[in-house]
C-alpha cells in the first residue's frame, strides 16, 4: 500500500491532539471554508467581478471573513460536537451558521460599496454549509479508515434487512474493527436493492457472498426469527467456517425475557460435550432429491426439522401432515419461501394419521415416494393419564397409515421410535413397542416397500425437552427441579438426530429397527448445574449449599424409568455409519399381530381401559400393567 509508510505518524498524530487542540482544528476548518465557499459562488454566479476581486478584494476580504466564520462557529459551539456526533443536529447547526455568515457578509459587503448581486449571498451560505458538513464527513471517514488499517477488521453479512438490520449497521459502521458488508434477506421485494448502504442478496446466494466478501461473522438481525430457523441457519452455515450470532430481542433487552447484554452465539447442543454428527447428509440427495416425500407430525418439533432438513435435499414435492392447525399453519408458513427459492412444491394435510380415508386420497393425489412417520403422542404422563388416546393415536394411527402407504406402494417409510419402547414402564413406551411391532410385522410381508423404524433418546430442543425447562426455571431465579441427581437420559440435538434418522433410512433394506448411537447417558443432575452455570447462575445443592439456584429432587413422574435403554436384544451391529447400528428384534407372527389389534382396536371403541391394558401387557415385553396411576387420574376409560 503507497500509504503505508505514513499511517503510523498520521495515528500517533491523531492519538496526541488533545480535545482543545481538536477543537482548534475544527475552528480553523470552518475559518478556512469560509473565503472557498465565496470564490465558488462568485464562479457559480459568473460574476463579472470574479476576476478582479479574486485577485484583489477578496485577497483582501478573506481574513476578515475567516475571522467571522470561526467567530460564528464558536458562539454556535458547532466546533464542540465530536465528529461522530455529528448528526441531524449538527447539520442544523451548520446551516444557523451559513445563514448568519451570509447575512454578515451581505451588510459588510454593501458598507464597503462592493458592486455584488444581491443572491450571491444565498449561494455562498448553501456552498458553506455543504463545505462544512461535507470536510466533517471526510475528516470522520479519514479517521475511521485510519483506526481501521491499524486494527484487525471483521467482515459481517447480516441476515436481515428490515429495522433491526438497518440499526445494526448504523451502530456498526461506527465501530472500527467490524465492517458490515451486505445484506441477506428472505423477502423477495427486498432483495437485488440498496438498504443502508449495502447490497442486499437472496439467501440461496449465501456462500457465493461470504467466499467473494470474505465474510467471517454472520448477524442474525431478526429477533423474531424462530429459534428452530436460527438453528438451521446456523448449521447450514457451519461447513463455511463463519461465526453465526444473533441480535437479542427486545423483550430480553427491556427484561421481560432472560437478560441479553450482547449478540448471543448460536451454538446448538452446547449441553451434550461432544461434537455433533455434520456428516450425515452427505449424498442423500440420491435417496430423497426429486422424489415426492410424506412427514406425518409436520408441525411438530421433530417433524418440523425433518422438513427442513428434507427440503436441503431438493425433493421434488414436500407433503405435510399435522392435526394440529396452528402448528401446521406455523411450518408451512417458515417452509413456503425456502422452498419457493429450493423449486420445491410444498403441499399441505390437516388431519390425523388415524383416518383411513384422508391418507387415501392424500397417497392418490400426490403420489408419494417415502413416508416419514413422525406423528405421535409422546408426552409420558399425559399419555398416562390418557392412555386409550395414546394407544389409539401411536398404534392404530401407526397401523393405518402403513397400510395406506404399502397400498399405495410407497418405496421407502421411516418410523420415528423412542428408546422408552424397551421393556417400558409407561404406556407412552409400550404405545411405541406395539407400533414398532406393526412395522416389523407389515416389513415382512411387503416386498414393494422398505419398512424401518429409528430409535433414539431424548432430543434437545423438542417439545417437553428438560433444558427449555431448566432454562425458564433458572431465569425465574429457581428451583430448578429434577427428577433425581442419579437419573439418566440419552440426549441428541434435534438436527442430529434428525439427520441420522434420514441416513438410517436410506440404508434400510426393510425391517430393522435403527439404533442411534447418543454417546454416553447423562445425568439430569449434572446437566442441571451445567444449565444454571451456562446461564450465569452458581447451583445450589448439598454439595454446594452456598449457590444461587436451588436444585430440587423431586422423584420419578408416574411410568418414568431411572435409566433408559436403546436395545431389547443383543444383535446391534453397524450400518454403514459410525453413529447408526442396525437390529432384527423378535416380533410376533403375522396371526398374532392380527389378534393383538383387534382385541385393542375392540378395547378402544368399548372405552375399556383394564382390557386395553391387558392386551399391551401380554404382547410387551417388560410392561407390568398392574402399575397403574390412581382412576382419577385415567381420562380416558374406566
Amino acid at each position: 500500500m503507497i500509504l503505508s509508510p505514513v499511517l503510523p505518524p498520521l495515528l500517533h498524530l491523531a492519538r496526541s491532539l488533545r480535545r482543545a487542540q481538536k477543537i482548534a482544528v475544527l475552528v480553523i476548518v470552518d475559518g478556512a471554508l469560509a473565503p472557498l465557499a465565496l470564490w465558488l459562488a462568485l464562479i457559480a454566479q459568473n460574476s463579472s467581478m470574479s476576476g478582479p476581486l479574486m485577485l484583489q478584494g477578496l485577497w483582501l476580504f478573506a481574513p476578515a471573513l475567516s475571522l467571522a466564520a470561526a467567530a460564528l462557529a464558536m458562539l454556535l459551539g458547532i466546533p464542540r460536537a465530536r465528529l461522530k456526533s455529528y448528526d441531524a443536529n449538527g447539520v442544523l447547526r451548520s446551516a444557523l451558521h451559513g445563514i448568519a455568515l451570509a447575512g454578515l457578509c451581505a451588510v459588510l459587503s454593501g458598507a464597503a460599496g462592493l458592486p455584488l448581486p444581491p443572491g450571491l449571498w444565498a449561494v455562498f451560505g448553501l456552498l458553506y454549509v455543504l463545505l462544512a458538513a461535507g470536510a466533517r464527513l471526510l475528516m470522520l471517514r479519514g479517521l475511521e479508515a485510519l483506526y481501521r488499517s491499524e486494527a484487525p477488521v471483521t467482515r459481517v453479512l447480516i441476515y436481515g434487512a428490515g429495522m433491526t438490520g438497518i440499526q445494526l449497521v448504523s451502530a456498526l459502521k461506527r465501530h472500527a474493527a467490524i465492517r458490515p458488508v451486505a445484506f441477506v434477506d428472505d423477502n423477495p421485494g427486498l432483495q437485488g436493492l440498496t438498504v443502508a448502504g449495502l447490497p442486499v442478496y437472496r439467501p440461496a446466494r449465501m456462500a457465493e457472498v461470504i467466499a467473494r466478501q470474505r465474510i467471517s461473522r454472520v448477524v442474525l438481525a431478526m429477533p423474531a426469527l424462530p429459534r428452530a430457523r436460527q438453528r438451521g441457519i446456523a448449521r447450514a452455515l457451519q461447513p463455511l467456517g463463519v461465526e453465526v450470532q444473533a441480535v437479542p430481542s427486545f423483550a430480553q433487552m427491556i427484561g421481560t425475557e432472560a437478560p441479553a447484554d450482547r449478540m448471543q452465539p448460536v451454538l446448538p447442543g452446547d449441553f451434550l460435550g461432544r461434537a455433533p454428527t455434520l456428516d450425515a447428509l452427505e449424498g442423500l440427495a440420491a435417496v430423497y432429491g426429486g422424489r415426492t416425500v410424506l412427514v406425518t407430525g409436520a408441525g411438530g418439533s421433530i417433524g418440523a426439522e425433518l422438513c427442513r432438513q428434507i427440503l436441503s435435499l431438493r425433493p421434488s414435492r414436500l407433503v405435510l401432515l399435522d392435526h394440529a392447525e396452528y402448528a401446521l399453519y406455523a411450518i408451512e408458513r417458515e417452509l413456503r419461501p425456502l422452498a419457493e427459492e429450493a423449486g420445491v412444491s410444498l403441499v399441505t394435510a390437516l388431519g390425523s394419521v388415524g383416518r383411513a380415508g384422508l391418507l387415501r386420497r392424500i397417497f392418490a393425489a400426490q403420489d408419494i415416494d417415502i413416508v416419514l412417520h413422525a406423528a405421535a403422542y409422546k408426552h409420558v404422563p399425559l399419555v398416562e393419564a390418557n392412555p386409550l388416546a395414546g394407544l389409539a393415536n401411536n398404534v392404530l394411527g401407526t397401523e393405518i397409515l402403513a397400510r395406506a402407504a404399502r397400498a399405495a406402494g410407497v418405496k421407502r417409510f421411516v418410523m420415528i421410535s423412542s428408546d422408552k419402547a424397551v421393556r417400558p414402564t409407561n404406556v407412552m413406551g409400550a404405545s411405541k413397542r406395539l407400533a414398532e411391532i406393526v412395522i416389523q410385522d407389515l416389513a415382512a410381508r411387503s416386498p414393494g416397500t422398505v419398512f424401518s423404524m429409528v430409535r433414539f433418546g431424548n432430543v434437545l430442543g423438542s417439545s417437553g425437552s428438560v433444558i427449555p425447562l431448566f432454562q425458564e426455571q433458572v431465569a425465574r431465579g429457581g428451583p430448578v427441579t429434577v427428577t433425581g441427581h442419579d437419573v439418566t437420559r440419552f440426549f441428541m440435538t434435534v438436527e442430529e438426530a434428525v439427520s441420522l434418522v434420514l441416513r438410517a433410512g436410506s440404508l434400510a433394506a426393510g425391517g430393522e429397527v435403527f439404533l442411534l448411537d447418543m454417546g454416553a447417558p447423562v445425568r439430569i443432575g449434572d446437566l442441571a448445574r451445567q444449565v444454571i452455570t451456562a446461564m450465569g447462575g452458581t447451583p445450589r445443592d448439598a454439595a454446594t449449599p452456598d449457590g444461587e439456584i436451588e436444585i430440587v429432587e423431586i422423584g420419578l413422574r408416574p411410568g418414568e424409568k431411572r435409566h433408559e435403554e436403546l436395545l431389547i436384544g443383543t444383535d446391534a451391529r453397524p450400518a454403514g455409519h459410525p453413529k447408526i447400528f442396525a437390529a432384527h428384534e423378535d416380533f410376533p407372527s403375522e396371526v398374532e399381530v392380527a389378534a393383538l389389534l383387534r382385541d385393542l382396536r375392540e378395547a378402544i371403541e368399548a372405552e375399556a381401559l383394564p382390557r386395553a391394558m391387558q392386551t399391551v401387557a401380554r404382547w410387551v415385553e417388560g410392561y407390568d400393567a398392574s402399575a397403574e396411576l390412581p382412576p382419577e387420574l385415567r381420562l380416558s376409560g374406566t
